[in-house]
């Protein structure tokens, strides 16, 4: 079932949204790192292919967690989340991207962000 939000539901979930987001923003710069010095043969002090591994893993549970909430991932790079709502009798998204500090935009599922505006 697809889970609609309110505003204030949104809102509520935000501060943990935004700290899980932290946590896949610096795993996945790590996992660039590995990646790319492992592609160039070198070692990185980052480690090697289990720390890929598990870095992989975690922003995998990272947006598993999301999706079973009721978010839409619409990308990790940047982090961009949508959270379905309705607005005007409309079905929206408040929509959240990577480094805002508050949920203040909106789009019309149809749309998609290039539709955003303010709540």
């Amino acid at each position: 079932m697809d889970r609609t939000f309110t505003l204030d539901e949104a809102r509520a979930l935000l501060p943990a949204i935004i700290e899980e987001a932290g946590e896949l923003v610096a795993a996945r710069a790590d996992l660039a790192e590995i990646a790319f010095t492992r592609e160039q043969g070198e070692a990185s002090p980052l480690g090697g292919l289990a720390e890929l591994k598990g870095l992989e893993a975690r922003i995998e549970e990272i947006i598993s967690g999301w999706h079973e909430q009721g978010l839409q991932v619409k990308g990790i790079a940047p982090v961009l989340l949508d959270f379905p709502s309705t607005f005007d009798g409309h079905r929206v998204c408040l929509c959240w991207i990577e480094g805002e500090r508050e949920l203040g935009w909106y789009h019309r599922d149809e749309l998609g962000f290039a539709g955003r505006r303010p709540i």
